[in-house]
């Protein structure tokens, strides 16, 4: 049911994307780290996950490992991309990520304090989101998808704006 859940929301958010960058499009030079850089979404290119990572490949688990174009990285219980957010202070316990951020940027939660992870060598934690969910954290900073994903292996927010990073295995970002 919540493997359902998500890619329910995954394809809401997709369709409020294409809303949200209509709204949310600021005269170019803006810094807004919550609107998506058209020009770096256009920039990123992504190869499929050479593993499978549909809902039901991964079982149980919350974060999981797979192959992108950028090498391997952190993915949701789904297989979608995770993503840090520069402006999150590692270790305090919340998220710098709200409003308007959020839509775009929605956090990765669980319904355990002890996320089920396979492959993550990162230290793996959660803090409570402002909704009262549970999100994930890796080495104490939250995490993140993009709604400008729309299948495993996509890799579009790596450096939006130059705030949102992907996710090595061992808790770094993985840099351009």
């Amino acid at each position: 049911m919540r493997r359902t859940h998500r890619i329910l929301i995954s394809a809401l958010a997709a369709g409020a994307l294409s809303t949200a960058l209509v709204a949310c499009s600021s005269p170019e030079g803006d810094d807004d780290p919550e609107a998506p850089d058209s020009e770096t979404t256009e920039e990123a290119t992504t190869e499929p996950a050479e593993e499978e990572t549909d809902a039901g490949a991964m079982g149980d688990v919350d974060l999981a490992t797979a192959e992108t174009s950028l090498g391997e990285v952190i993915v949701d219980g789904a297989g979608m991309t995770a993503y840090y957010f520069s402006n999150d202070v590692p270790d305090s316990g919340t998220s710098a990520c709200e409003g308007e951020c959020l839509v775009n940027w929605p956090p990765i939660t669980t319904e355990s304090e002890t996320p089920t992870v396979e492959g993550v060598t990162a230290e793996v934690g959660t803090i409570t989101a402002a909704d009262g969910s549970l999100q994930v954290t890796v080495d104490g900073r939250p995490i993140y998808l993009f709604v400008g994903d729309a299948a495993p292996g996509d890799v579009n927010g790596q450096a939006v704006q130059d705030v949102w990073w992907v996710i090595a295995p061992d808790g770094t970002e993985i840099g351009n």
